[in-house]
């Protein structure tokens, strides 16, 4: 992963041994990002999320996503 995606990374998702077990959430938050994955998997919708889960920013969620999106689409083409 290069510096520029890792610091990408950084300011959507944090971790810390001491919150949430190191759960990655999203940054500034308690709201573990597999939260999101699980509930779109289950059909839910991102407005939905976001009411659910006030503390986590629309530009947040759509950062997470779209670098999901760039890593699948790296990995499949190399």
């Amino acid at each position: 992963m290069s510096e520029v995606r890792k610091g990408a990374v950084q300011e959507i998702v944090w971790t810390d041994p001491d919150r949430m077990s190191g759960t990655p959430c999203f940054t500034g938050t308690r709201v573990p990002v597999q939260n999101l994955l699980d509930f779109l998997e289950g059909g839910g919708t991102i407005d939905r999320f976001l009411e659910l889960y006030p503390s986590v920013k629309r530009n947040q969620l759509m950062s997470f996503l779209e670098l999901a999106k760039d890593f699948v689409l790296e990995c499949a083409s190399s």
